[in-house]
């Protein structure tokens, strides 16, 4: 009888551990976006990474940006494979970028002039997602913007796929797989 409780007790606490970790992650679902129905996937903080790059649109924007994928994607990426199957999905992760300040300083001496930058704040985070069937209007992909952990608005998701539209040849990804 004392092992039931015991058996208990392990799958209650690991449930609560499990709750716990998705939550201070950031990766609680929450509220699926406008127009795709979309919602932040469970754990993608933890798939592979695929590229790094930095947006520099002068006065408007200056971020680093990391893309991960699922294990779907990952493989087609590895792959050369397009169109990705269905099932893929990339995350890109946007912060703004700062001057690392202490870098530059230990590279003063041996760089002069040289700068280096990390990651500031945290802007947004987006999701690609392929369903070739659901977002068949879309290029088979659905497109996610979140801030804060909230969907951004119809009006901006609905501007996703046509500024993808430039990487048809690619599937409509602008990312390439950094080996």
């Amino acid at each position: 009888m004392k092992w039931i409780g015991l058996v208990l007790s392990t799958v209650a606490a690991l449930a609560g551990v499990n709750g716990c970790m998705s939550l201070a992650s950031g990766q609680d679902a929450g509220e699926a976006t406008p127009f795709y129905g979309i919602k932040i996937p469970a754990g993608y903080r933890d798939w592979e990474f695929i590229a790094v790059k930095q947006l520099l649109i002068p006065g408007m924007t200056d971020q680093l940006r990391a893309q991960l994928g699922n294990e779907i994607a990952i493989k087609a990426f590895k792959e050369g494979k397009v169109p990705f199957p269905d099932g893929s999905i990339i995350a890109a992760l946007h912060w703004t970028r700062i001057p690392a300040e202490a870098d530059d300083k230990v590279l003063a001496g041996p760089f002069p002039g040289a700068q280096s930058f990390i990651v500031g704040s945290p802007v947004n985070v987006q999701f690609m997602v392929k369903d070739s069937k659901k977002y068949a209007a879309t290029g088979g992909w659905g497109f996610a913007d979140f801030t804060d952990g909230k969907p951004g608005s119809e009006a901006l998701h609905k501007t996703c796929f046509p500024c993808h539209a430039p990487a048809k040849d690619r599937d409509f990804v602008f990312t390439r797989y950094a080996p």
